[in-house]
């Protein structure tokens, strides 16, 4: 059962010498981590029921990547950008093998907003066009074009972004703007009036579209069916290419490899990042033999200190080996339909959970409220409760989402682990809302 006595959460001075950098810090000084638990340095053991940064797919500490790591430092770790290793190769061709034609070539990088930096620039370089259009409540990096296509947050004290960046309405189905008549979101109809803005502000250069299939950041927004398909038509007759940002929803996390399996859609370039680490910085821009020698012939320039570094690239070769061994695609389904049923039963016992969605170990809980700001109060204040009871749990930190969790437990994490943290959840809403 969930404890009711909790150990006491102090507040140490722990930024005294670090620079914010934006969210809450958690109160206690982390000392080691182990599976789905993250210890203090207190000794107290809290349930990561967000997998570190949305990316400990496979647990913390996971013993076989911890020997791949021991090993692999102690042979090649670091490399001059233009030397390759066996990591690397290994690595571009397995995961390839996971994905459909055409996509067949692979760049090794460090983080999310990195590998994104790289599909966009590959995409104007590719097109001869600059115009970019993304989701208004995106997130896909702090990087200068990563950046741009980011509309969630960040925007503002900055200065100008790069000339010809789009934003696409959210297909929000609990928050509809377009509704048929049963008052249903008519994703089509706002889909359609979306790129009617688009069209209208274009200069003729629209180069990329760029999406999360699920947008986490953006309040666990999945993409309604059919949706990923009308979009692909949408770039297709302007000419412009699918860049899918997969950063969170990829590598098994959703029930599936990929999250755009659902839909029957192949993008043109795919970005990996968290889970392809599984908690190590590791992503990958992935796209055809056709984009890629364009880009080639053109001059494309990436050049990065830790392009096809063999560590990390040896890390994700391991992640793909218990991947695969362990079925954790199934594993994640599984685990999912459990997880999705203890929260719709907490939604039927507590007036205050609006709505659930996402799909496999990536769910959504939305709290509804009398406005925004409560909602955020009570989401920040619950998210405060779990973490006195030893559940770290994450919510959007954006004004107006904040009421939103997103739920990441790792693909490792066992039954009785994610019941643990159904139980510390619902006390922690029940508490604060006594």
């Amino acid at each position: 059962m969930a404890p009711t006595d909790p150990q006491p959460v102090t507040a140490p001075d722990l930024t005294r010498h670090l620079i914010r950098y934006g969210g809450t810090i958690s109160p206690e000084l982390i000392g080691r981590a182990e599976g789905s638990f993250v210890h203090t340095a207190g000794g107290r053991r809290i349930l990561d029921f967000t997998s570190g940064q949305m990316s400990a797919i496979l647990g913390h500490s996971h013993p076989e990547i911890v020997a791949t790591v021991s090993h692999q430092i102690a042979t090649l770790d670091h490399l001059f950008s233009g030397m390759l290793s066996a990591p690397v190769l290994d690595l571009a061709e397995r995961l390839t093998d996971t994905l459909p034609d055409p996509l067949d070539k692979v760049i090794l990088l460090t983080t999310g907003a990195e590998s994104n930096e790289a599909a966009i620039r590959m995409a104007k370089l590719v097109t001869g066009r600059h115009e970019i259009v993304s989701f208004a409540r995106s997130w896909h990096g702090m990087t200068a074009a990563a950046a741009a296509a980011t509309y969630s947050a960040g925007r503002g004290g900055y200065g100008p972004v790069g000339p010809g960046n789009f934003a696409l309405p959210t297909p929000d189905a609990f928050r509809p703007d377009f509704t048929h008549p049963d008052g249903t979101l008519d994703w089509q109809r706002q889909l359609d009036f979306g790129f009617s803005l688009i069209d209208a502000q274009s200069t003729g250069s629209l180069a990329a579209c760029i999406v999360e299939p699920i947008l986490s950041s953006g309040g666990v927004i999945d993409l309604p069916p059919g949706y990923l398909a009308a979009l692909a038509d949408k770039c297709r007759e302007r000419g412009m290419l699918l860049i899918l940002d997969e950063a969170q929803t990829g590598l098994c996390r959703t029930g599936s490899w990929y999250a755009f399996e659902r839909d029957g859609v192949v993008p043109d370039i795919l970005t990996l990042s968290k889970t392809l680490g599984a908690g190590l910085p590791l992503a990958a821009t992935v796209t055809s033999s056709e984009i890629e020698r364009i880009a080639h012939d053109r001059g494309f320039l990436f050049f990065t200190t830790h392009v096809s570094d063999p560590l990390p690239a040896a890390v994700g070769n391991t992640v793909l080996d218990v991947l695969q061994r362990d079925r954790l695609d199934v594993r994640a389904a599984e685990a999912g339909d459990l997880l999705r049923g203890g929260l719709a039963d907490m939604a039927r016992r507590h007036r205050v959970v609006g709505d659930i969605r996402g799909r496999g170990l990536l769910q959504g809980l939305e709290l509804t409220d009398t406005d925004a700001a409560t909602s955020d109060e009570l989401g920040a204040a619950i998210t405060r409760r779990c973490y006195e009871l030893g559940l770290h749990m994450n919510v959007v930190q954006l004004p107006g989402l904040g009421g939103t969790f997103r739920i990441a437990p790792p693909l490792t994490a066992s039954d009785d682990e994610l019941r643990l943290g159904l139980e510390i959840l619902e006390q922690a809403i029940a508490e604060t809302t006594a």
